[in-house]
Protein backbone atom coordinates (compact mmCIF):
# COMPACT_ATOMS: atom_id res chain seq x y z
CA UNK A 1 0.00 0.00 0.00
CA UNK A 2 1.42 3.25 -0.66
CA UNK A 3 0.23 5.79 1.77
CA UNK A 4 0.90 8.85 -0.94
CA UNK A 5 -1.29 7.98 -3.27
CA UNK A 6 -4.23 9.87 -3.90
CA UNK A 7 -5.55 8.89 -7.09
CA UNK A 8 -9.05 9.90 -6.87
CA UNK A 9 -8.83 12.40 -4.78
CA UNK A 10 -10.76 16.10 -4.83
CA UNK A 11 -7.96 19.07 -3.93
CA UNK A 12 -9.04 22.33 -3.72
CA UNK A 13 -6.32 24.78 -2.92
CA UNK A 14 -7.07 28.15 -2.09
CA UNK A 15 -4.09 30.91 -2.70
CA UNK A 16 -2.78 27.54 -4.85
CA UNK A 17 -1.54 30.05 -8.13
CA UNK A 18 1.66 30.68 -6.57
CA UNK A 19 4.08 30.78 -3.83
CA UNK A 20 3.52 27.95 -1.00
CA UNK A 21 0.42 26.98 -2.24
CA UNK A 22 1.19 25.93 -5.43
CA UNK A 23 3.87 23.91 -4.63
CA UNK A 24 1.40 22.11 -2.70
CA UNK A 25 -1.23 21.92 -5.57
CA UNK A 26 1.18 20.43 -7.55
CA UNK A 27 2.69 17.78 -5.24
CA UNK A 28 -0.95 16.50 -4.87
CA UNK A 29 -1.28 17.06 -8.23
CA UNK A 30 1.99 14.65 -8.64
CA UNK A 31 0.53 12.03 -6.55
CA UNK A 32 -2.69 11.61 -8.18
CA UNK A 33 -5.15 14.02 -7.16
CA UNK A 34 -7.58 16.15 -9.05
CA UNK A 35 -6.43 19.69 -7.81
CA UNK A 36 -8.23 23.08 -8.49
CA UNK A 37 -6.54 26.22 -7.06
CA UNK A 38 -7.81 29.65 -6.45
CA UNK A 39 -5.86 32.96 -6.95
CA UNK A 40 -7.08 36.68 -7.58
CA UNK A 41 -6.01 37.08 -11.64
CA UNK A 42 -9.03 36.64 -13.90
CA UNK A 43 -7.69 33.25 -15.94
CA UNK A 44 -4.93 30.98 -15.41
CA UNK A 45 -3.51 32.21 -18.43
CA UNK A 46 -2.81 35.31 -16.36
CA UNK A 47 -0.15 33.43 -14.56
CA UNK A 48 1.89 32.95 -17.01
CA UNK A 49 5.57 34.25 -16.32
CA UNK A 50 4.92 34.80 -12.86
CA UNK A 51 7.52 33.81 -10.59
CA UNK A 52 6.29 30.59 -8.72
CA UNK A 53 3.64 29.82 -10.82
CA UNK A 54 3.06 25.94 -12.36
CA UNK A 55 -0.85 25.55 -13.42
CA UNK A 56 0.16 22.78 -15.82
CA UNK A 57 -2.74 20.07 -14.49
CA UNK A 58 -4.45 21.91 -12.60
CA UNK A 59 -7.88 23.27 -12.74
CA UNK A 60 -7.83 27.02 -12.23
CA UNK A 61 -10.98 29.67 -10.82
CA UNK A 62 -10.65 33.04 -9.10
CA UNK A 63 -11.25 33.82 -5.88
CA UNK A 64 -10.58 37.19 -4.01
CA UNK A 65 -11.00 35.21 -0.75
CA UNK A 66 -10.87 39.54 0.51
CA UNK A 67 -14.82 39.41 -0.61
CA UNK A 68 -16.82 37.63 1.78
CA UNK A 69 -19.64 37.77 -1.36
CA UNK A 70 -17.03 36.29 -3.50
CA UNK A 71 -16.49 33.02 -1.35
CA UNK A 72 -19.95 32.41 -0.68
CA UNK A 73 -20.85 32.78 -4.20
CA UNK A 74 -17.75 30.33 -5.29
CA UNK A 75 -18.65 27.00 -6.63
CA UNK A 76 -15.35 24.39 -6.19
CA UNK A 77 -15.68 22.20 -9.73
CA UNK A 78 -15.91 18.73 -8.31
CA UNK A 79 -18.98 17.53 -6.69
CA UNK A 80 -16.95 16.71 -3.59
CA UNK A 81 -13.59 17.49 -1.79
CA UNK A 82 -11.60 15.34 0.14
CA UNK A 83 -9.00 17.49 0.94
CA UNK A 84 -8.89 21.89 1.64
CA UNK A 85 -5.52 24.07 1.61
CA UNK A 86 -6.30 27.00 3.32
CA UNK A 87 -3.14 28.65 1.62
CA UNK A 88 -4.11 32.09 1.38
CA UNK A 89 -1.87 35.05 2.34
CA UNK A 90 -1.50 38.78 2.45
CA UNK A 91 1.17 41.55 4.03
CA UNK A 92 1.57 44.77 3.80
CA UNK A 93 5.02 46.54 4.43
CA UNK A 94 6.86 50.02 4.89
CA UNK A 95 4.49 50.16 8.54
CA UNK A 96 1.20 49.81 6.18
CA UNK A 97 -0.22 47.63 8.79
CA UNK A 98 -0.17 49.94 11.39
CA UNK A 99 -2.88 52.05 9.78
CA UNK A 100 -6.19 50.58 10.45
CA UNK A 101 -7.43 50.53 6.58
CA UNK A 102 -4.02 48.18 6.16
CA UNK A 103 -4.62 46.13 9.55
CA UNK A 104 -8.68 45.13 8.39
CA UNK A 105 -7.27 44.44 4.85
CA UNK A 106 -4.60 41.94 6.29
CA UNK A 107 -6.91 40.52 8.96
CA UNK A 108 -9.51 39.88 5.73
CA UNK A 109 -7.34 37.93 4.06
CA UNK A 110 -5.26 36.25 6.49
CA UNK A 111 -7.98 35.18 8.73
CA UNK A 112 -11.71 35.96 8.51
CA UNK A 113 -11.51 34.47 4.98
CA UNK A 114 -9.79 31.41 6.61
CA UNK A 115 -13.14 30.55 8.37
CA UNK A 116 -15.27 31.72 5.50
CA UNK A 117 -13.98 29.28 3.53
CA UNK A 118 -13.74 26.30 6.18
CA UNK A 119 -17.15 27.23 6.74
CA UNK A 120 -18.48 26.81 3.06
CA UNK A 121 -16.93 23.24 2.51
CA UNK A 122 -17.51 21.89 5.96
CA UNK A 123 -20.48 19.89 4.56
CA UNK A 124 -18.30 18.33 1.43
CA UNK A 125 -15.54 17.67 4.05
CA UNK A 126 -17.70 15.96 6.30
CA UNK A 127 -19.18 13.91 3.43
CA UNK A 128 -16.03 12.68 1.97
CA UNK A 129 -14.73 12.54 5.46
CA UNK A 130 -11.76 14.58 4.27
CA UNK A 131 -8.81 17.05 5.64
CA UNK A 132 -8.49 20.54 6.07
CA UNK A 133 -4.84 22.11 6.07
CA UNK A 134 -4.60 25.94 7.25
CA UNK A 135 -1.07 27.23 6.34
CA UNK A 136 -0.18 29.94 8.87
CA UNK A 137 3.48 31.08 9.74
CA UNK A 138 6.16 30.76 12.34
CA UNK A 139 5.25 34.29 13.04
CA UNK A 140 2.13 33.00 14.81
CA UNK A 141 5.20 31.85 18.06
CA UNK A 142 7.14 35.15 18.04
CA UNK A 143 7.18 38.90 17.55
CA UNK A 144 7.20 40.96 14.06
CA UNK A 145 7.95 44.20 14.58
CA UNK A 146 7.08 45.51 11.51
CA UNK A 147 3.69 43.48 11.09
CA UNK A 148 1.13 43.39 13.48
CA UNK A 149 -1.77 41.96 11.22
CA UNK A 150 0.55 39.95 9.88
CA UNK A 151 1.58 38.50 12.98
CA UNK A 152 -2.41 38.70 14.64
CA UNK A 153 -3.61 37.09 11.59
CA UNK A 154 -1.52 33.97 11.95
CA UNK A 155 -1.51 33.52 15.12
CA UNK A 156 -5.30 33.79 14.93
CA UNK A 157 -5.05 31.03 11.99
CA UNK A 158 -3.20 28.63 14.64
CA UNK A 159 -5.57 29.21 16.89
CA UNK A 160 -8.51 28.39 14.49
CA UNK A 161 -6.73 25.44 13.76
CA UNK A 162 -7.08 23.63 16.74
CA UNK A 163 -10.42 24.71 17.67
CA UNK A 164 -12.13 23.68 14.13
CA UNK A 165 -9.84 20.37 14.70
CA UNK A 166 -11.73 19.69 18.19
CA UNK A 167 -15.57 20.97 17.17
CA UNK A 168 -15.33 19.11 13.70
CA UNK A 169 -13.50 15.29 14.61
CA UNK A 170 -17.15 14.40 15.13
CA UNK A 171 -17.43 14.93 11.61
CA UNK A 172 -14.75 13.10 10.40
CA UNK A 173 -12.95 15.73 9.72
CA UNK A 174 -9.23 15.85 10.60
CA UNK A 175 -7.77 20.08 10.67
CA UNK A 176 -4.08 20.82 10.98
CA UNK A 177 -1.68 23.69 9.76
CA UNK A 178 1.75 24.40 8.67
CA UNK A 179 3.53 26.55 9.67
CA UNK A 180 6.07 27.97 7.12
CA UNK A 181 9.37 29.79 8.01
CA UNK A 182 11.26 31.84 5.64
CA UNK A 183 10.38 30.01 2.51
CA UNK A 184 11.85 31.49 -1.09
CA UNK A 185 8.31 33.50 -2.88
CA UNK A 186 7.60 36.40 -4.00
CA UNK A 187 5.74 37.66 -0.86
CA UNK A 188 9.48 37.26 0.65
CA UNK A 189 11.34 39.36 -1.95
CA UNK A 190 11.56 41.83 1.06
CA UNK A 191 13.71 39.58 2.48
CA UNK A 192 15.63 37.67 -0.22
CA UNK A 193 15.86 40.52 -2.52
CA UNK A 194 18.35 42.03 -0.33
CA UNK A 195 21.89 40.22 -0.23
CA UNK A 196 23.07 41.48 3.63
CA UNK A 197 19.05 41.45 4.70
CA UNK A 198 19.09 37.56 2.95
CA UNK A 199 22.01 36.92 4.46
CA UNK A 200 21.34 38.06 7.92
CA UNK A 201 17.78 35.96 7.78
CA UNK A 202 19.78 32.70 6.53
CA UNK A 203 22.16 32.53 9.34
CA UNK A 204 19.67 32.19 11.75
CA UNK A 205 18.60 28.81 10.67
CA UNK A 206 20.12 26.11 11.72
CA UNK A 207 19.58 24.21 8.41
CA UNK A 208 21.34 27.21 6.84
CA UNK A 209 18.84 28.21 4.01
CA UNK A 210 15.88 29.35 3.03
CA UNK A 211 12.57 26.48 2.73
CA UNK A 212 11.04 26.05 -0.20
CA UNK A 213 7.32 25.54 -1.63
CA UNK A 214 8.14 22.01 -2.33
CA UNK A 215 9.61 21.45 1.69
CA UNK A 216 6.37 22.76 2.91
CA UNK A 217 4.44 20.41 0.77
CA UNK A 218 5.81 16.82 1.82
CA UNK A 219 4.37 18.28 5.19
CA UNK A 220 0.65 19.00 3.39
CA UNK A 221 1.31 15.32 1.63
CA UNK A 222 1.79 13.55 4.87
CA UNK A 223 -0.91 15.53 7.06
CA UNK A 224 -3.72 14.56 4.42
CA UNK A 225 -2.65 10.71 4.12
CA UNK A 226 -3.07 7.85 6.08
CA UNK A 227 0.07 8.08 8.09
CA UNK A 228 -1.43 11.22 9.84
CA UNK A 229 -4.79 9.35 10.77
CA UNK A 230 -3.85 10.02 14.33
CA UNK A 231 -3.62 13.54 14.17
CA UNK A 232 -5.51 16.67 14.29
CA UNK A 233 -5.27 20.28 15.37
CA UNK A 234 -1.57 20.04 15.29
CA UNK A 235 0.22 22.44 13.38
CA UNK A 236 3.22 21.33 11.94
CA UNK A 237 5.92 23.90 12.03
CA UNK A 238 8.39 23.62 9.17
CA UNK A 239 11.23 26.07 9.30
CA UNK A 240 14.77 24.83 9.10
CA UNK A 241 15.06 25.10 12.68
CA UNK A 242 13.83 28.79 12.77
CA UNK A 243 12.59 29.11 16.13
CA UNK A 244 14.28 26.91 18.24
Amino acid sequence: MNELDFGGKRVLVVGGSSGIGNGIAQAYRAHGARVQVCGTKARAADYRGVEGSDLDGLAYAPLDVGDSRAVDAFAPDFDGLDIVVLAQGAVIYNRGEFAMDGFRKVLEVNLMSLMACAAKFHAMLKASRGTLIIVSSTAAFHATKGNPAYNASKTGAYGLTRTLAQAWAEDGIRVNGIAPGLVDTKMTKVTTDHPKRLAASVARIPLKRLGTPQDMAGAALFLASPLAAYVTGHTLVVDGGLIL
